[in-house]
């Protein structure tokens, strides 16, 4: 018979070491329910070895917020003088005091020197144990779980640390978390045998297509219809010659299996663009990342094919583009992975990683790549756009904690980040909303905002259109053909200081009738996007044919293309990069500099979502980007 989880916590409790009695045991994570797909399936043998890994908390992280500031502010005399590599490492390395103190409890508590080491950089403790060692020492109950594909997970409800030892510790693996490469849903032409990865095929957010486009049009009076590079110069302003293409650098990061066809490249480029014919990006292969072609089609090619043939196309020939290709076929790549190739600290000495979230080199499961993890192998471009998101509810606050950091950290050296912001309104990837139990269900009337489009250190893109019978000489408004711009309000991070008095504005002349059980109506959270594009309509060309395609994986990779050219203006006059935008833009400097939508909304979760109102709103932020302004204000910045 199974005892009941309270006999067995006081059971547990009873074991626990003498110490605890003078620092008692707090709940350090909890999981409030089992995610969709997983059932219980039995409790774990109590032999079976365990290897846990302590991430242990970095110095001075509290402050990182006001370190970016100081070097992202329009008005701070430090703006523009980004930090080093090595700053950043001796800045937030963990203290010695948190290393002892988490040694110490340990060996305490029957680990010594043997059993748990520190990492050879210091980010994680690694403890070789047994179940009913980790259940002793957690306070917890170990279980086996079982995925409707078939897959296995080991994982607690909740766990538990010493009072004195929690300040010292972020999070421990295997605990709470689940494995977030399981996809919500298959496809009946998905790769047997591939974990599900942010790439792959239903998974995460990607872009949309209405089908092949009958009759090729590419006149401006006609962007309402169809979008190509022309119709986003006009909206944008973006006429510009790139001046220091040698100095300045751009990124787009894709997950394979997503991957570009250079026919696909070079056929869009002969109709928009000839002199691109035939050029490829600078591919930089991240964790066994290839242009696979083994698999083709919209669900394949879709995502790459887009974010390359318009990033090309608008930094012009001048400006090679990078394309950061992360993850093999069988295990695929998470955010973090891509973090730990830019930045070797990440995975070297904070120890960013999640077993249980993240793609493990060498593959451990066989017919993957099977060299060593790339770590700090790639340098970080001047500009970064990611067209995928997770769900943030799909993640605990400690692990989306420290992977926000991690942005600041690339921040504080000069690198600006885009993520799309979601492409489904208020609602979560593939249109599910919360519960107030907190699953996912399509019928769920919870707001479910996005990561990392929440996290404060990003800048997260909405997405517009041209309104239908409108020209490119007239406003935009909110995208609501296809796909809605992904926004609201964040159940994890605080609102950041640059983006107060923008929200306050819009929660005090706009706030949403809505109630305050569905959204997060407290006034203190982080909203998103924080600008946005155009993301309807666009022309693409994909496995041989022009398709129509819509999303914020429209919207990033555009925007990003137009602040390269700023950076560009910048480098070519001895400036530095733009780095962090987002104290600058919310800045009063830089009213008016970004085109206001005030027309439609992000409708979801059975409700018409927010709107489009003047000023910055949670649909399309503070709006679109006008080139020749941000120009003009960001080369009278030092």
């Amino acid at each position: 018979m199974r005892l009941l989880p309270s006999f067995v916590a006081l059971a547990l409790a009873l074991l626990a070491s003498a110490d605890s009695f003078l620092s008692p045991y707090r709940v350090h994570e909890r999981r409030g329910h089992i995610p969709a797909g997983w059932s219980y399936d039995r409790k774990h043998d109590n032999e079976a070895a365990i290897p846990l890994r302590f991430a242990l908390k970095q110095s001075n992280i509290d402050a990182i917020g006001d370190y970016l500031t100081e070097v992202s502010h329009p008005e701070s005399a430090t703006y523009g003088k980004h930090w080093t590599a090595g700053e950043v490492f001796r800045k937030f390395s963990p203290s010695t005091e948190s290393i002892g103190a988490v040694l110490s409890w340990l060996e305490e508590n029957g680990f010594d020197s043997s059993r748990a080491k520190l990492t050879r950089n210091r980010g994680w403790i690694e403890v070789q144990a047994t179940v009913e060692e980790a259940e002793r020492l957690l306070q917890t109950e170990y279980h086996v779980y079982s995925h409707e594909t078939g897959h296995e997970h080991v994982a607690c409800d909740s766990y538990h640390l010493p009072e004195h030892v929690q300040s010292h510790v972020d999070f421990v693996t295997p605990t709470v978390h689940f494995d977030a490469k399981i996809s919500k849903r298959s496809t009946s032409d998905s790769p047997e045998g591939i974990a599900r990865s942010v790439g792959q095929p239903g998974q995460g957010t990607y872009p949309k297509t209405t089908g092949e486009v009958q009759s090729l049009l590419n006149q401006l009076e006609d962007c309402d219809q169809q979008i190509t590079p022309i119709c986003l110069r006009a909206l944008y302003g973006l006429v510009y010659e790139p001046l220091a293409a040698d100095k300045n650098s751009y990124g787009i990061v894709e997950y394979t299996p997503q991957a570009y066809l250079q026919t696909d490249l070079d056929m869009f480029q002969s109709t928009f663009s000839p002199d691109l014919v035939g050029v490829a990006p600078n591919m930089v292969s991240i964790d066994g990342g290839y242009a696979q072609t083994e698999y083709t089609g919209f669900e394949y090619n879709g995502e790459s094919d887009l974010d390359l043939e318009y990033a090309m196309n608008l930094v012009t020939a001048a400006q090679p583009i990078t394309l950061y290709q992360a993850g093999d076929m069988v295990e695929g790549a998470s955010f973090n992975n891509f973090l730990d190739a830019i930045d070797g600290t990440y995975c070297t000495f904070e120890g960013g990683d999640d077993p249980t979230q993240d793609a493990i080199y060498p593959d451990p499961y066989g017919g993957g790549y099977e060299g060593p993890e790339d770590c700090g192998t790639a340098k970080p471009t001047n500009v970064i756009s990611t067209s995928y998101s997770y769900n943030e509810a799909d993640l605990t606050p400690f692990y989306t904690a420290r992977q926000c950091s991690e942005y600041a950290k690339l921040g504080l050296m000069g690198v600006t980040v885009l993520y799309s912001s979601g492409d489904y309104g208020v609602a979560g990837n593939g249109g599910y909303c919360l519960t107030s139990n907190g699953t996912y269900s399509l019928n769920g009337t919870i707001f479910n905002p996005s990561f990392p489009g929440t996290c404060p250190y990003i800048t997260s893109v909405g997405a517009t259109q041209v309104n239908p019978n409108s020209t490119v000489l007239e406003p935009e408004g909110a995208c609501e053909q296809v796909i809605y711009s992904g926004g609201g309000f964040s159940n994890y991070f605080a609102m950041p200081d640059y983006q107060k008095t923008a929200v306050d504005y819009y929660l005090t002349n706009y706030y949403p009738q809505y109630p305050p059980d569905i959204w997060n109506a407290s006034g203190t959270s982080r909203g998103f996007p924080d600008i946005a594009a155009n993301g309807a309509n666009y022309v693409v060309a994909i496995d041989g044919t022009f398709e129509l395609v819509y999303g914020t994986s429209c919207s990033s990779p555009v925007s990003g293309a137009i602040l390269t050219m700023v950076n560009d203006a910048r480098l070519a006059v001895g400036k530095s990069p733009i780095g962090f935008i987002n104290p600058t833009i919310y800045s009063p400097s830089f009213a008016g500099v970004f085109n206001d939508i005030t027309m439609g909304g992000n409708q979801g979760c059975g409700t018409a979502g927010y709107t489009a109102v003047p000023g910055w709103d949670p649909v399309t932020g503070l709006g679109t980007p006008n080139f020749p302004k941000l120009l003009a204000k960001w080369l009278l910045l030092p």
